[in-house]
């Protein structure tokens, strides 16, 4: 799977905190967040099978907006 999502994560610590929760919890291949680009882009790519919903609801939960992004 390779998602691509719009978040609200803003800062240099956010962005490696978050990285850091998705590479623990998740098996991926890259994970990353441009927090230059208007949408804060945060782009996850796994060899599994996760439904994007899994991604949005773990982001959630570490306290920041997470939708797909169209």
């Amino acid at each position: 799977m390779i998602g691509i999502f719009r978040t609200n994560i803003s800062s240099v610590h956010d962005k490696n905190s978050v990285i850091n929760a998705i590479s623990t919890n998740f098996l991926v291949q890259a994970c990353s967040v441009d927090i230059e680009d208007c949408d804060r882009v945060l782009r996850v790519d796994t060899p599994e099978t996760l439904e994007e919903q899994v991604i949005i609801e773990f982001v959630t939960r570490l306290g920041f907006s997470c939708h797909i992004l169209d």
